[in-house]
């Protein structure tokens, strides 16, 4: 298996929506918060264990332990079921020190007092001024202990076939309803070709679209959840692209990071993808063939509003039963900061680095062969800025996905509509909450 594609495989299963503030919205649940004891050096060498889903991190964590004789790592790729395997290691009592759990996933796993706060580590919370202060404030829940450190993002573009464009007489488009237009058009110059293509069976890229639109999923406040999944603003996304589906403008039959997808952009029947930053290795390494027909623009917006979204992103918490806080405080700043644990990292797993420190890494800051040579990651980082920090997840957001997900597929194969899909995510929401005794209502 190819890196890029389980990469993908990390962005689907594991990873939705990065960097988002839970300032004030997170969950009342056990902090499971370490004594000043906890933090105390081992006497002697110590082995730490660290479960992920990133291509490519065996190499890094050699590159540490090589540097790191009395803190050595191992490290499992659990990618192919990272949530199940997570679960199954806390029931047991045998959770590693470290794990990779994306953004959503954490107020699900704080609600089962899955993680130790490492805030009596003073180089944990010295760490704060290293990451993008969104990314911070997610992994320690408004300010109340550190369970994680923030890893990478998934800020979104738009990745453009520009000689398809051209041929068309096709500009850029800026907006969502410029997109549609296009669309329309290359439609009717061609049946065979789509401007992009809808995965019904994504729930975490379709939430992305829904952040670009400020279309805020939760809130807390007054002791209690407030469940807005199927907002207008929520609303709104849905009813475009299902007029695109209607039209048959965009296909439904491709799964993101799958064969089929590859070869429907190898037959040139697809024109862009909406996609995250960590997706640019995605083409480079399964379509060489199409190196410098690439261009990456900024997301269309709806109306002047720049806000952009995100899909993707991860953090390296702090797990239940970790008994060397200070050895993997020291691994999991060096793994998330260091500029050559950064660089191997997007190298090798198409990492786009949480850390302020990567945006000044020349593989960042320089020109992408693959693109024309240019530089990517400049509207990467544009994307970023424009990111609505106050979209918040819920703690059952992996059951709120997978309503959401079989009720976008039957959209997607005619019955119902993905405004239906939203109010079936919801309701999907409210009723798991009431049954774990959350404290949630219908509305902000």
């Amino acid at each position: 298996m190819s890196h890029t594609v389980t990469r993908i495989r990390l962005a689907v299963i594991a990873a939705a929506a990065g960097v988002a503030v839970l300032a004030g919205c997170s969950s009342p649940a056990p902090s499971g918060k370490a004594s000043v004891a906890s933090c105390a050096p081992a006497k002697g060498k110590v082995t730490l264990q660290y479960w992920n889903t990133v291509p490519g991190m065996d190499q890094v964590v050699a590159l540490w332990n090589k540097k790191n004789p009395n803190i050595q790592v191992t490290t499992k790729n659990i990618s192919n079921d990272q949530y199940g395997t997570l679960g199954n290691a806390l029931k047991a009592g045998k959770a590693p020190a470290l794990a990779q759990v994306g953004y959503d996933e954490l107020p699900n796993l704080r609600t089962q007092n899955a993680f130790v706060d490492a805030s009596a580590c003073s180089a944990a919370t010295a760490a704060k001024s290293k990451f993008a202060p969104w990314t911070w404030s997610q992994t320690s829940f408004a300010g109340t202990g550190v369970f994680a450190f923030p890893q990478d993002t998934g800020p979104m573009a738009l990745y453009v076939r520009s000689d398809i464009f051209k041929q068309h007489g096709l500009k850029i488009p800026t907006t969502w309803d410029e997109y549609a237009a296009d669309a329309q058009k290359l439609h009717d110059a061609d049946a065979n070709l789509s401007m992009t293509f809808f995965d019904p069976n994504n729930a975490e890229w379709f939430n992305g679209l829904l952040w670009q639109n400020n279309a805020e999923m939760y809130g807390y406040s007054a002791d209690k959840w407030h469940v807005t999944v199927a907002s207008d603003q929520s609303k709104q996304v849905a009813e475009y692209w299902q007029k695109l589906i209607a039209a048959k403008l965009v296909r439904t039959d491709l799964a993101n990071g799958s064969t089929q997808m590859y070869a429907a952009y190898q037959k040139n029947q697809i024109a862009s993808y909406v996609g995250a930053a960590w997706g640019y290795s995605m083409f480079r390494d399964n379509l060489p063939k199409q190196a410098g027909k690439w261009t990456i623009v900024p997301m269309p917006t709806w109306g002047s509003n720049a806000a952009s979204g995100d899909w993707g992103g991860s953090t390296v918490a702090f797990m239940k039963g970790n008994t060397h806080l200070y050895e993997s405080v020291k691994f999991n700043s060096w793994l998330n900061t260091d500029p050559e644990a950064l660089a191997l990292e997007n190298k090798l797993g198409g990492l786009y680095p949480a850390a302020t420190a990567g945006s000044e890494l020349p593989a960042l800051s320089q020109g992408v062969p693959y693109y024309n040579n240019e530089k990517i990651f400049d509207v990467f980082a544009d994307s970023s800025k424009n990111i609505d920090t106050s979209f918040s997840w819920g703690p059952t957001q992996k059951t709120v996905n997978l309503a959401l997900q079989d009720a976008m597929a039957k959209a997607a194969a005619g019955s119902g509509t993905l405004t239906d899909a939203l109010s079936a995510a919801q309701a999907a929401a409210l009723k798991s909450m009431k049954e774990q005794a959350i404290p949630a209502v219908a509305g902000k």
